[in-house]
């Protein structure tokens, strides 16, 4: 239990990253299998990433997603996580999330942010140093379109909206839905580096930081006090609540067991692939990942990772990672578990149910 008594609440991130000899449509049922799993486990939220062109990372439309999930599921909330908002005319982000929202009943959460494959970039003809402006001026658009009604005549560097010329009350023409939930969803944005002014400026909007599974504690830290200063520039109060951080998680019968596991599984798997990716891709290299400038290429590496990031253990040495985790970089509303391909179904699902029976009520009793 948090000082201020609430309950840890438990999220998912599904990427995904999947074997890209897996076919598709198991991917997708077992995607689905494991959203009905966390509603059933107490997890509270539910997040899936968009990805166009990789045989890995492999939900090129997580609304649909989403909308079959909402489906098969009760209470759970929904989102994509983020909407990659340079691919798309911020007309259509609008009305499909506000359609969504409505098909839910107003379990839909929001991501906004941008996305990260190269390929998916080049597909769609953005270049990368527009990211950042264009994910910004969709944001603007896509909360002028949910905060007010018609006339529309914005002009932006990337997109325009108009609708002003045969408007007709009428006939019931010329309007752009409203959300369910008023004035909109919860809105959250990705952290990844340090003294983000992205971060700070949605924080003054009032969004709510994510925080990536792969930073460390360091950045952590960064991420919150990055966001208390957005949040307070707008006269508010930071809110411990609205912070969601990730991590890979794994829980086994012995921690050494944990250990041996997600060194060859797909949780190992996916790490040494985002991190060649990064290699390969990234202008700054590695640096992203690191726990601080000293820190060399060679040592951002699995180790690290299974040393200092993952949790990862029996029942008993994960409740204390999770302990000393808050302990160090402060209260945090939302635990965010990263999912993995189930390589291992039987392993993959062992975890999760040690992890939601034997973990969380210890954590929460303290």
């Amino acid at each position: 239990m948090s000082e201020n008594g609430s309950s840890l609440r438990l999220g998912m991130f599904l990427m995904p990253v999947h074997d890209p000899n897996k076919p598709l449509a198991q991917c997708y049922d077992e995607d689905l299998e494991l959203v009905v799993r966390c509603e059933e486990w107490g997890f509270s939220d539910f997040w899936v990433g968009e990805h166009h062109s990789s045989a890995y990372e492999n939900i090129v439309m997580p609304e649909i997603f989403i909308a079959k999930a909402l489906g098969v599921t009760k209470s759970i909330r929904l989102g994509a996580a983020p909407v990659c908002l340079q691919y798309h005319h911020p007309v259509h982000v609008a009305g499909r999330l506000a359609f969504l929202d409505h098909l839910s009943h107003g379990r839909l959460n929001v991501c906004f942010g941008p996305g990260a494959i190269p390929t998916d970039m080049e597909v769609f003809g953005v270049e990368p140093q527009d990211t950042g402006r264009r994910v910004v001026e969709a944001i603007n658009m896509i909360m002028e379109i949910w905060t007010s009604d018609p006339p529309y005549d914005i002009d932006g560097e990337f997109w325009r909206v108009r609708l002003k010329e045969n408007i007709n009350e009428e006939l019931g023409i010329g309007t752009l839905h409203k959300p369910f939930q008023q004035p909109h969803p919860p809105i959250y944005v990705p952290c990844i580096s340090r003294k983000s002014a992205g971060v700070r400026s949605a924080a003054a909007r009032g969004f709510r930081p994510i925080s990536h599974h792969m930073v460390s504690e360091q950045v952590l830290v960064d991420h919150w006090n990055t966001y208390s200063e957005g949040v307070e520039s707008a006269g508010r109060q930071a809110q411990p609540s609205q912070w969601s951080v990730s991590r890979n998680l794994f829980v086994a019968e012995t921690t050494e067991e944990a250990r041996q596991l997600v060194r060859n599984n797909s949780m190992g798997k996916c790490i040494e692939y985002i991190l060649e990716l990064t290699r390969r891709t990234s202008p700054d290299g590695l640096r992203m990942w690191k726990r601080d400038e000293s820190m060399s290429d060679e040592q951002c590496n699995l180790d690290y990772f299974i040393d200092d990031i993952f949790i990862v253990g029996d029942a008993d040495e994960v409740v204390r990672r999770i302990l000393d985790l808050r302990e160090r970089i402060g209260e945090f509303g939302t635990l965010v578990l990263v999912a993995h391909d189930w390589d291992d179904r039987s392993q993959w699902l062992n975890s999760l149910e040690l992890f939601a029976r034997e973990v969380v009520p210890r954590i929460n009793a303290k």
